[in-house]
């Protein structure tokens, strides 16, 4: 009696238990697609106008410190998780190098996480613009950053970093993309009069 007890159930349990062979899944990669960048002019309440991605969501003035005429913009990217951080100083007869140093300075304390950091020169004699910019490629806080001047009275810094832990292979997509836009930032500068 008991053996037909447990006979019943494993016939059913093997009935329906038969199906199709399994088959091995495509292997895939996460593709990331962002919109064709259309940039806008922007006006902070700052000496500098610049375009920026409509793809960003919004952007946030911020006072830095008061006493060494410090001022930021944050240009927020939610969907990526990123943000450009700008921020302006004005230049005097004293500081031109140390800004330039700090600039630079900052750059390089990714060199113990990043696996290279491309420099390239900018010049924009027209609008009085000059700087470098920075690829920073591996593990780093900062893919890409940046400076500009004019040497006589503003400078200019530019930095994305993400919300989340780096790992170059996840963000990468992101970075690139963001990348260009921080090159596009560069590249619109223009000092008020």
């Amino acid at each position: 009696m008991r053996i037909k007890r447990l006979i019943i159930p494993l016939l059913t349990v093997a009935c329906f238990s038969c199906g199709n062979d399994p088959l091995p899944k495509p292997k895939a990669m996460l593709r990331l697609d962002y919109k064709a960048p259309k940039y806008s002019k922007v006006d902070v309440r700052l000496p500098f106008t610049f375009e920026k991605n409509e793809l960003a969501d919004k952007i946030s003035s911020i006072k830095l410190d008061g006493v060494n005429n410090l001022s930021g913009v944050n240009i927020n990217y939610p969907t990526m998780k990123g943000t450009i951080y700008l921020t302006y100083k004005k230049v005097n007869e004293t500081n031109l190098d140390s800004l330039l140093r700090d600039a630079q300075t900052l750059t390089q304390k990714h060199t113990l996480k990043a696996d290279e950091i491309e420099s390239v020169i900018y010049e924009n004699p027209e609008n009085n613009v000059f700087g470098m910019f920075y690829a920073v490629g591996g593990n780093a806080a900062s893919q890409s950053q940046f400076y500009v001047t004019d040497s006589t009275k503003h400078f200019l810094t530019g930095s994305l970093y993400f919300y989340a832990k780096p790992n170059y292979d996840s963000i990468l997509p992101a970075a690139a993309y963001l990348k260009n836009d921080i090159k596009h930032i560069m590249e619109t500068v223009e000092w008020k009069k």
